[in-house]
């Protein structure tokens, strides 16, 4: 039998087991097993961190039915909290992911179960339309975005995101995280919610919220004058700055919780 020692966070409700410098062992198993809500710890995906020359650290992300995910917003927010906490200090990290490089700058809050980040996301980019999309059955005059932020997005404009079956159509394009997006209910905001590659439905997703934010603007769902867009998801709300740092980059900022520190042998 092998000990691990995890931590587990969460941010805005999507939660990650976080685990340091494995051992050689099956991870996307690994991941499978301890993020299994019924038999296992319960987690949306296991992130893994591992030294990386020029970097803070190194995330790998295995999603809950261990498949690789290239990057996640509300993850290395969790990530940060996790490296933050074994290093003893809130300085700003270079962290390294799938998609590349990504910064994260951490602040105190009141609680100090929780951290607040601020992540420099990279820049959003257009995505070739996934196979199976025309089995969706969208409306042709439904606005939609293919769109990566290191990983593949879709985000559809509609007009009542509850009234959407969001598990249904998640499962015909189960290879993309697809957001669902309306208007408000403020002038600068949006409200979302998501199917997630490897996860299913979730509670929020970071890359999701920049997508969809992204989108929104284009769209002209909020005013063109809006620079930061509040979204709002089903485990609470993210802010995403467009354009920043510079032209094209957007910045995802929001919490992240610790929630416990978690002992198994596998």
């Amino acid at each position: 039998m092998t000990h691990l020692s995890l931590s587990k966070h969460h941010g805005l409700g999507n939660d990650f087991l976080v685990l340091f410098d494995p051992p050689a062992l099956d991870l996307p198993a690994l991941a499978r097993r301890l993020c299994d809500r019924r038999r296992g710890i319960g987690a949306d995906g296991l992130l893994v961190a591992e030294s990386a020359d020029g970097y803070d650290a190194r995330m790998t992300l295995y999603n809950a039915d261990g498949s690789r995910a290239e990057m996640s917003g509300n993850g290395i927010r969790c990530f940060a909290q996790a490296l933050a906490d074994q290093r003893g200090n809130l300085e700003s990290q270079r962290i390294l992911t799938d998609a590349g490089e990504r910064v994260v700058t951490l602040s105190a809050t009141d609680d100090p179960s929780v951290v607040h980040a601020s992540v420099d996301m990279g820049e959003v980019g257009p995505l070739p339309e996934p196979a199976d999309w025309p089995r969706i059955g969208a409306d042709p005059m439904r606005p939609v975005r293919h769109l990566t932020l290191g990983n593949p997005h879709t985000v559809v404009g509609v007009e009542d995101v509850e009234a959407v079956d969001l598990a249904t159509l998640g499962g015909i394009v189960p290879y993309v995280n697809l957001e669902i997006i309306e208007p408000g209910p403020e002038a600068h905001a949006i409200t979302m919610r998501v199917h997630e590659r490897g996860a299913g439905i979730t509670e929020a997703c970071g890359t999701g919220a920049c997508a969809s934010a992204w989108a929104a603007s284009a769209w002209g769902l909020v005013p063109a004058s809006v620079e930061e867009i509040l979204v709002h998801m089903d485990g609470g709300d993210a802010r995403v700055r467009l354009h920043h740092p510079s032209p094209g980059r957007v910045t995802l900022i929001g919490p992240a919780q610790f929630i416990a520190t978690v002992s198994v042998e596998v």
